[in-house]
């Protein structure tokens, strides 16, 4: 039995394992629906939801790990269960994001100028 938040840093859906700590603790992790604190034992079976932006990510738990794997070997460990429609809501999401520019930045650049001027008509 392992921590959430040490399995879900070791299967790499965080980068560190205070991140993963951050996200439960703000309650975008879910174990069988239902959030959970970051001490939580985790077992195989169990089934985790990750919310980012818009979408719900969801894993099975294949098995316990100790350690940080690399990638290649994560698909022994964790399953990926997203429904298409949520992968297609994260897409969407990032797409807008990158077309978004925030205004706090200063003058628009040459590319946001250029943006515009098809935007306008111009």
């Amino acid at each position: 039995m392992t921590r959430i938040d040490k399995y879900l840093w070791a299967v790499r859906l965080f980068k560190t394992r205070s991140l993963a700590a951050e996200h439960c603790k703000s309650q975008k992790v879910l174990v069988n629906n239902e959030p959970v604190k970051t001490s939580r034992e985790i077992k195989p079976g169990e089934v985790i939801q990750l919310k980012r932006n818009t979408a719900v990510f969801s894993f099975r738990v294949l098995a316990i790990l100790e350690n940080r794997v690399g990638a290649p070997l994560v698909k022994n460990y964790l399953e990926n269960i997203t429904p298409a429609d949520q992968v297609e809501k994260e897409k969407e999401y990032l797409d807008a994001k990158r077309d978004f520019r925030d205004f706090k930045l200063g003058k628009p650049s040459k590319t946001d100028r250029r943006k515009l001027r098809r935007f306008l008509g111009d």
